[in-house]
């Protein structure tokens, strides 16, 4: 190799297109994902863990690219964003999809909310002031 036409742009191009290349890759897993998975906890789980790295790495391939300072905020408040609404989206996808009964429960490894459903459809004996259930006057019987 040449030591004159090895230079900081070259470096930073191949940087950007290995980002790039990566980024894209990670971006397609989770469409292939989103689509082949089985039921909605497995297709939510493969449309946001790879989904965030893969904008990641694009929003850096593209901040090397511009070679520019002020591009670097913008595309740092452009990924704060996805990483504070990915997580909520998530959750309010699982929690619908969990109480529609759109998950295969033999699937899961664990059940952790089914209680918490049992209980705030009121089909649990217990409630949540001790063990004292509540008389309708606001207060438990003793």
């Amino acid at each position: 190799m040449n030591p004159e036409t090895f230079s900081g742009d070259t470096v930073i191009d191949a940087v950007s297109a290995v980002f790039m290349v990566v980024g894209a890759l990670m971006s397609l897993g989770a469409a292939v994902g989103l689509l082949r998975f089985p039921d909605l906890m497995s297709r939510m789980h493969a449309a946001t863990k790879p989904q965030v790295l893969g904008l990641f790495l694009l929003l850096c391939a593209v901040g090397l690219q511009m070679r520019t300072w002020w591009v670097w905020p913008v595309l740092v408040v452009a990924w704060i964003f996805q990483l504070l609404t990915v997580p909520v989206s998530a959750h309010m996808v699982g929690r619908a999809g969990y109480r529609t009964k759109h998950l295969h429960p033999e699937l899961l490894s664990a059940d952790e909310l089914e209680a918490v459903v049992q209980q705030a459809a009121g089909k649990s004996g217990f409630s949540d002031d001790g063990g004292a259930a509540d008389d309708g006057g606001g207060r438990g019987r003793r």
